[in-house]
């Protein structure tokens, strides 16, 4: 027999926001494979810092994914765990390592911009079911994103 999960919501709701997280948790996966890669191929005049700068982002990233995770089995749902999972859920492209670094830079600002996106559809879902938990796991991980987006369009030289 399974567990009551009794955890204020209704277990359509935490389905729903569920699914929700799932999508944030496969396009962070995506980005964070994406922006470690790029972390090693990187190339050119701004090598030191852009190898730091993706380091930065992707062990911050790395640490998001446990988070994600356990709050889709907080709520009584089971966490993707595959490629092909996380393939099915992403919207986020795999990246490519023969862009010049401006081509790697820009990718990983879309990427970002993508998961903002998936971030505020989170949000709006989790706060029409009244789940304040994942509506702050979702607050946090978009004040990370915008973050890393602004660090990369500045990168740019992009406002």
């Amino acid at each position: 027999m399974p567990a009551r999960i009794d955890t204020g919501l209704a277990a359509k709701d935490r389905a729903t926001v569920a699914q929700a997280l799932s999508r944030t948790l496969a396009d962070t996966y995506a980005l964070y494979l994406k922006t470690h890669g790029y972390h090693w191929n990187v190339r050119g005049p701004n090598f030191a810092s852009l190898h730091t700068l993706f380091m930065d982002q992707y062990t911050e990233q790395w640490a998001a994914l446990d988070e994600l995770a356990e709050r889709i089995r907080a709520l009584g749902e089971l966490a993707p765990q595959s490629g092909a999972a996380f393939g099915n859920l992403t919207a986020i492209k795999d990246g490519d390592p023969e862009k010049d670094w401006e081509a790697m830079v820009t990718d990983l600002k879309d990427g970002h911009e993508t998961v903002i996106a998936t971030l505020r559809e989170l949000l709006d879902i989790a706060e029409k079911a009244g789940d304040d938990v994942s509506v702050d796991l979702g607050t946090q991980r978009l004040t990370a994103h915008e973050k890393h987006a602004w660090m990369l369009r500045a990168t740019l030289g992009v406002k």
